[in-house]
């Protein structure tokens, strides 16, 4: 009897095991649009590092500097392509919009990206990889009601503003996966600490007043979000 016993509790073990999600044998792929930007550069190294295969898109492979590695793979495509953004994100678990839209200055580009992002997700379905979105600190609130744009130089309010009528487009999707992700007031480059606050609407200020985050620590909660889903259809910030 208490063989019987132990063999069924051995079969069940089993099956609840096959029955499980193998996350950690799942090979991590993650596509970058803006990967070869100051942001973008950073996250790519980060995702690396952690043993992920990663394929940046950008719109002319010949001129792009990064530095090789064999778990990289560089591709041409267009962010605003949502029909060729759906076959390059076949099979990935995530993917990174840290496109900028300066040179030439398009603020409309943003949500225009973030529109194609979620019709490739759509395209799909329950495939779909997760979306983070890199978008800028100026939506965020220093407080209630006030947001950091307000009190922004007017050279920058156009940008600014289009990343966040990115981050307003995305609030109204409910069925895509998908995060919006604002950096502190000032971001550098600097070192990676693995040590930073997290927060979701406002502007996360340090005790001498100043909201700052590296480049590095930023890559690294992307990467957390990536890996360990935390803000789903939601937006969320960092600093120390």
């Amino acid at each position: 009897m208490q063989r019987s016993l132990l063999s069924h509790a051995a079969l069940s073990l089993a099956v609840l095991l096959l029955s499980v999600p193998a996350l950690a044998a799942t090979p991590l792929n993650i596509v970058v649009f803006g990967g070869t930007g100051n942001i973008g550069q950073r996250i790519v190294a980060e995702a690396l590092t952690r043993g992920a295969a990663v394929t940046v898109v950008v719109r002319d492979p010949a001129a792009t500097a990064l530095a090789p590695d064999p778990k990289l793979t560089v591709v041409k495509g267009d962010v605003l392509d949502a029909a060729a953004d759906a076959r390059l994100l076949r099979g990935a678990r995530a993917v990174v919009c840290a496109v900028s839209f300066r040179r030439p200055p398009d603020p409309a580009a943003y949500p225009k990206a973030a529109a194609a992002l979620v019709a490739a997700l759509r395209r799909l379905g329950a495939a779909a990889p997760h979306l983070i979105f890199v978008g800028g600190a100026g939506s965020l609130e220093v407080r209630p009601g006030v947001l950091l744009v307000d009190s922004m130089p007017a050279a920058y309010r156009g940008e600014v503003l289009g990343q966040k009528d990115a981050l307003d487009y995305l609030r109204t999707i409910k069925d895509a996966p998908w995060t919006y992700f604002s950096p502190a007031g000032s971001i550098t480059q600097g070192t990676r600490t693995g040590k930073f606050r997290l927060g979701t609407d406002q502007l996360i200020v340090a005790a001498d007043g100043s909201s700052h985050i590296s480049m590095e620590d930023y890559a690294v909660a992307v990467l957390d979000e990536i890996q360990m889903p935390a803000h789903l259809r939601q937006r969320f910030t960092i600093g120390y």
